[in-house]
């Protein structure tokens, strides 16, 4: 494990690798189908501010996604053009007939100009060329827009990445040896956010992970009764999402945990992190920090959930309040069982924390609960194709979260990893607890007003309560 650890930071992209990289995602972004799938644009800001952050020239990186989306959009042209009557009968066009129509109906509404409009809105991007091809616009004037919007494209989609790699450094004024530590942390965001979208995708109904397991559950001896015993009572298919975030989830913290037992101490990322963020000296960053610390610790979590928890209670919403009452309740306990039982000692302790351990990180798990509760229950309410959106909310408020406790020097790398996956596992839980029987809808819900509410709690905890 430790080898791959520092083969993971150590790996940086040539300036030609990148490149084609930043080709590639800009290519399969804008191809049609696949893009609907892709999170081209959290891929292509990484990969720009990769590009900007080892110099390579911005000329060269707008002149791959320039080409890259110029080649993407004319293969979904020539596909419609040349199979206009198969494309419809093929998968995923085949199980959602709305992509299509949603792509016809912007195409007919703004004519040629939606080859160019179209680029920059993301439900219908990698329809509307094919769409294009299938209604039979003059290759001529599709060449034209799709080479007028790539331009316009391309500066706009990469210079925010690319100004931010470049600058980010001087900001900062990070050390060399934290390179590429931020190097790993970035592709590890893209590679994650890929499997993500990917996995979210053909886990649903429709689906292929979804229909290959109904297949083999379907024809091998007992699959037929594992399959109901997977599914909730009131329906016949099976949530395979949370179940495969289960048992992914609880397979990767048994086995990370059995590393950090077998280490018998901070593993050789951990000392290395901690020894240069030891060095920085950027006190806006630790202020920061220690503002998300008191955000994430109980009186934190009590103020803002409490907003919500007294919503829930008023509108008598009883098996919601108790599910989230349990994750939340259930995340404490296991935070405080893995702490004694692991028994590891933190790198730094202030007064406040001298007498807690160290693994899990209980501020990671926490978040990781509460706001992946959040963004299950409010990712219910909405369409299907926007519930990535919590999500996404979560993981950026996560993320912050958890690596704050590294800059405050109170927990080693490997207590956020554990305390990320054990707060996944209760998420998980509580998804597949709640989806058993068939809910009362939460909606409808006075959103802003409980963000603010819980918003003015936790400033409050923030401004006038010591850190617990």
């Amino acid at each position: 494990m430790g080898n791959a650890g520092d083969w993971l930071i150590q790996w940086a992209p040539s300036p030609g690798l990148l490149l084609l990289l930043i080709f590639t995602i800009a290519l399969v972004e804008s191809l049609a189908l696949i893009g609907v799938v892709v999170p081209g644009v959290v891929l292509i800001t990484a990969a720009a501010s990769l590009a900007g952050h080892y110099d390579i020239a911005v000329g060269w990186v707008m002149a791959c996604a320039f080409a890259g989306a110029v080649v993407g959009d004319g293969a979904s042209y020539a596909i419609g053009y040349r199979y206009r009557e198969q494309v419809t009968a093929m998968w995923p066009l085949s199980h959602h007939p709305e992509w299509l129509a949603r792509g016809a109906r912007f195409f007919q509404r703004h004519g040629p100009l939606s080859v160019l409009l179209g680029r920059f809105v993301g439900p219908v991007r990698p329809i509307v060329p094919l769409v294009a091809g299938i209604l039979r616009m003059p290759p001529t004037t599709f060449t034209w827009a799709n080479l007028g919007s790539a331009l316009l494209w391309a500066p706009a989609y990469i210079l925010p990445g690319y100004l931010l790699g470049r600058t980010w450094q001087q900001w900062l004024a990070l050390p060399d040896d934290l390179h590429p530590w931020l190097t790993a942390l970035g592709v590890t965001v893209a590679v994650l956010a890929l499997l993500f979208s990917l996995v979210r995708h053909h886990a649903s109904p429709q689906g292929l992970l979804y229909r290959s397991f109904a297949w083999v559950s379907h024809h091998l001896p007992g699959g037929r009764r594992l399959w109901q015993a997977l599914a909730p009572h009131h329906e016949e298919e099976p949530p395979l999402a949370s179940w495969l975030l289960l048992l992914g989830a609880l397979t990767a913290l048994s086995a990370w945990t059995l590393v950090v037992l077998q280490a018998d101490g901070p593993l050789m990322m951990d000392t290395r992190l901690h020894a240069l963020i030891g060095g920085l000296e950027l006190p806006g960053l630790l202020a920061l920090s220690e503002t998300l610390a008191e955000a994430g610790d109980t009186l934190g979590v009590a103020a803002l959930a409490l907003p919500w928890l007294v919503w829930l209670a008023s509108r008598r919403h009883w098996a919601a309040l108790g599910h989230v009452s349990a994750g939340l309740m259930a995340i404490a306990t296991l935070n405080t069982l893995g702490k004694e039982v692991i028994g590891r000692l933190r790198p730094d302790a202030p007064d406040y924390l001298v007498h807690s351990l160290s693994y899990p990180s209980a501020h990671t798990s926490t978040a990781v609960v509460l706001y992946g509760m959040a963004a299950a229950f409010i990712a219910q309410t909405l369409p299907r194709r926007q519930r990535f959106w919590p999500y996404w909310v979560a993981i950026a408020i996560v993320v912050p979260m958890a690596l704050s406790r590294i800059v405050l020097g109170v927990h080693w790398l490997s207590d956020l990893v554990g305390g990320a996956l054990l707060g996944l596992v209760v998420c998980a839980m509580v998804q597949l607890a709640w989806l058993r029987r068939d809910r009362t809808a939460l909606t409808p819900c006075p959103l802003p007003a409980l963000l603010l509410c819980s918003l003015a709690l936790v400033s409050a905890r923030i401004l006038w309560l010591p850190p617990v």
